[in-house]
């Protein structure tokens, strides 16, 4: 896809294949000093772009590759960075910019390791390596912790032999979704993201998520220097009718698209209550939007707020252990017609979350195993859509 700055700014719609270059205008940290996370708080100015967004949606973002790591990729290939490339579009771009804006840097694939075997000179390095491609098990482990760079310092004595020989290597760079965390009616031309920055080390080098660290250190503020695009859900969604009751479950930063719907809720006067589970590791440090809460509950608009800080004690307590303590009450609302929506991890979190509500069914609404599947995935996900999720 092409991404270079020419192509950002093209007239027309703006989507996916023509994003619209925002401001961002508020860049905050929503964890204190003493975090184990960094995670903010963004405000997008997208006045006059056309673009529109109801709660529930999420923001495409494409990312740029950082300035420091397409130095580091450029200093090992020792190919020239002006020399000019195709891109997929057909137009052509210096192969500098091309690594730049155009291909995902921060994850190696598959397809450079047999760039790499193939320029190996016979002997036991390519038979060893040989043996990691021929893997599936030992390439996904492989490529796991390294990036590019990593390969390439690697096998230091591999050449190129051009610009265009590596880039048909590189996997073509695509956006990033985050839930929208603000409401149109409360934040009109205004766009708010809640961003967990990925921040790690690997083989003896400090890296961080494309994205994330894009939108925390590089996107500069108050000019348009943010390719972003609405994503619209028809998955994810308030109620039509304004007065029926929403559990939301959102640890995390699964609790932006909830202050979304808080925040629209509010704007609409619905009558119906709203329930969140909240969760994050320590409530000194990690309570995300706690002021925004807290006025939300202040403000009658927050019925119920049960909170879950895994590190705060002894035994980790999660969002989904809260659920089973109020198991009870929980049920009461799912039968009055509560809509229950799910936000955040969906390798672990998710599947926990879900398996709680499964045994709040059986146990408080006495089904059979196989009876509560049928009420919660059946009745409450596919027919009624009263159980939503966004997860990733």
């Amino acid at each position: 896809m092409n991404t270079s700055t020419a192509g950002l700014i093209a007239p027309g719609r703006h989507d996916r294949k023509n994003p619209f270059l925002a401001c961002v205008r508020v860049r905050r940290s929503l964890t204190l000093p003493g975090s184990g996370k960094d995670t903010r708080h963004l405000e997008l100015d997208i006045a006059g772009s056309g673009l529109e967004y109801t709660v529930g949606d999420s923001l495409g973002v494409f990312a740029r590759n950082p300035a420091r790591l397409v130095s580091e990729l450029l200093a090992l290939l020792q190919l020239d960075p002006a020399h000019p490339v195709t891109l997929a579009g057909g137009r052509q771009v210096a192969f500098q910019d091309a690594l730049t804006r155009s291909y995902t840097l921060n994850r190696a694939n598959r397809k450079i390791l047999h760039g790499v075997l193939e320029r190996l000179p016979a002997g036991e390095a390519r038979n060893a390596f040989d043996a990691v491609v021929k893997s599936e098990e030992l390439a996904a482990d492989y490529l796991f912790t390294r990036d590019y760079v990593d390969v390439l310092r690697e096998f230091p004595s591999i050449r190129f032999e051009s610009p265009e020989a590596f880039i048909k290597l590189l996997s073509p760079l695509q956006p990033r979704l985050y839930s929208i965390a603000s409401s149109p009616a409360r934040h009109p031309g205004s766009v708010h993201l809640c961003v967990a920055v990925v921040r790690y080390e690997t083989h003896g080098r400090r890296k961080t998520g494309l994205c994330s660290g894009f939108l925390a250190d590089e996107v500069s503020l108050n000019l348009p220097d943010a390719p972003v695009f609405v994503q619209e859900s028809a998955k994810f969604f308030l109620p039509s009718q304004p007065d029926r009751d929403v559990i939301m479950v959102g640890p995390g930063t699964g609790i932006a698209p909830f202050r979304a719907f808080l925040e629209q809720r509010q704007q609409d006067g619905a009558a119906g209550r709203n329930w969140l589970f909240f969760g994050e590791q320590r409530r000194a440090t990690d309570f995300l939007y706690e002021d925004d809460i807290h006025r939300f509950q202040k403000e009658g608009v927050l019925t119920r707020l049960d909170l879950a800080f895994s590190r705060d004690q002894a035994e980790k307590v999660y969002v989904q252990h809260r659920m089973l303590e109020l198991a009870a009450e929980l049920w009461k609302w799912i039968q009055d017609g509560a809509y229950f929506y799910v936000c955040g991890d969906a390798r672990r979190m998710a599947k926990d979350v879900h398996a709680a509500l499964l045994r709040v069914a059986q146990e408080q609404g006495g089904l059979s195993s196989e009876g509560a599947r049928a009420y919660v995935e059946e009745g409450m996900m596919r027919t009624e859509r009263r159980y939503l999720r966004d997860v990733y």
